[in-house]
């Protein structure tokens, strides 16, 4: 019996309960320095996302990590600041548990950031207990594919909602959905995976795609068959498919 994946509610953060392993995409630690480039003046969400993790470990039984990419965000080279803010985050969440780094596309040199006890896996995923994890960003590895579940984050998943004023806002979402059969045979022959699930960025000033509205980002953008994949936000509301609201265009 496969285990079963749990989103939190009201949490950007996935549950294998069974396992006792909790599953987080796309910190970007170090984002606040190029929105202020900007003149975007926001505090650092460094120390609010260390708290809320904490919080999490606190509450449920959670024995290993899993950080699915994007740990810092600048490329291709970090300042001293966001060296130091990666490192002392990941010494104090190692110290509730054992940490695996998947890395995403702005995690170059992640390895001389982090110790010798946090595993590090391959850009292109890996296998843990039957489950295929890979950042998203790049083409995932055949071993990712054979399994029936895959995860993944990179896109930053949003939905586009509009009131009747025609006021658009946009919503953190979970996106999960099946493949496009006919490229997935193309590309992985034999491969038995029937569900992809896209995760929300745990970094809330992160922005990203509004999947009623835009193309997903890397590979998984036709992988995904998005059109018949289901929405979900944070507090758990389940919004259909998103052929269905396409309307919102």
């Amino acid at each position: 019996m496969q285990p079963t994946l749990q989103p939190l509610i009201d949490e950007p953060a996935l549950l294998l309960k069974e396992k006792e392993l909790l599953v987080i995409a796309d910190l970007h630690i170090g984002i606040e320095n190029e929105l202020r480039e900007n003149g975007l003046q926001v505090p650092s969400q460094t120390k609010i996302m260390e708290q809320r993790l904490i919080s999490i470990l606190t509450t449920h039984a959670v024995s290993d990590i899993i950080f699915l990419g994007d740990i810092k965000h600048t490329i291709p080279s970090s300042s001293i600041q966001e060296r130091t803010d990666v490192k002392n985050f990941l010494n104090t969440i190692q110290s509730y548990s054992s940490l695996h780094i998947l890395p995403g596309n702005h995690d170059g040199n992640i390895d001389r950031l982090i110790n010798s006890a946090i595993q590090l896996h391959p850009s292109d995923g890996f296998v843990y207990e039957g489950i295929g994890f890979t950042h998203g960003h790049r083409r995932p590895s055949t071993e990712v594919m054979q399994c029936d579940q895959v995860i993944i984050g990179h896109s930053h998943p949003t939905v586009m909602l509009m009131d009747r004023l025609g006021y658009r806002m946009f919503e953190r979402c979970w996106l999960r959905g099946p493949p496009m059969l006919d490229i997935l045979q193309e590309k992985y022959p034999s491969s038995p995976t029937s569900q992809i699930l896209l995760m929300p960025a745990f970094n809330p000033l992160c922005g990203g795609v509004a999947v009623n509205r835009d193309h997903l980002l890397g590979p998984f953008g036709s992988l995904i068959d998005v059109e018949n994949a289901e929405l979900y936000l944070l507090d758990g509301s389940a919004l259909g498919k998103v052929k269905d609201l396409k309307s919102y265009k």
